[in-house]
């Protein structure tokens, strides 16, 4: 769903002859959102040109990663650009760009190609990029109390444990949750 606040978006073109070249402009608003100025070889009715739009994609996934994706975009409508995107919220809109962020209920390709569970140095919970004896740590979540853990989970987590899919990245987080020191 494209969430557009309370906002309502109005555009207009201008055509006009400038210099012997027609000129079409694409306000948005009242902002200039594209210009185009087209050799006149004859004298017709106005020829509306593509508009050319960065667009950049922002996911953001369960695991708190972060990526982002840059395209070129031709827009011959602006409605079916809108319906294109209408799952994303949108971030940011200024002169031949448009951004976008969407939440992916998943975790992110980068846990689901290298993420392990580990317990860092001092106890905490932590999700690492490789074997935590890497140590390389995504994201710390919280303080584990090592008494209370039984000692073969808590083998499993220095050495480190594979996250394969959002269900068992989720089941794990919260069965540790338990053990959480407050």
């Amino acid at each position: 769903m494209l969430v557009l606040s309370t906002a309502v978006f109005s555009y207009q073109t201008i055509v006009k002859e400038v210099k012997g070249k027609e000129q079409i402009t694409v306000l948005e608003n009242e902002k200039l959102i594209a210009r185009t100025e087209i050799e006149q070889e004859k004298k017709s009715s106005p020829t509306l040109a593509p508009l050319q739009l960065k667009v950049v994609l922002k996911r953001i996934y369960l695991d708190g990663e972060t990526s982002e994706e840059v395209i070129k975009q031709t827009i011959w409508s602006m409605d079916d650009f809108w319906a294109q995107y209408e799952d994303w919220q949108l971030l940011d809109q200024k002169e031949g760009q448009v951004t976008f962020k969407q939440h992916i209920d998943d975790i992110s390709p980068l846990l689901k190609a290298n993420g392990y569970f580990g317990i860092d140095q001092e106890g905490r919970l932590s999700i690492y990029k490789g074997n935590p004896a890497a140590d390389e740590v995504i994201q710390s979540f919280f303080q584990i109390d090592l008494e209370k853990l039984e000692s073969k989970l808590k083998e499993q987590l220095k050495e480190g444990i594979v996250i394969i899919s959002k269900d068992q990245y989720s089941q794990l987080l919260q069965s540790l949750k338990e053990y959480e020191v407050r």
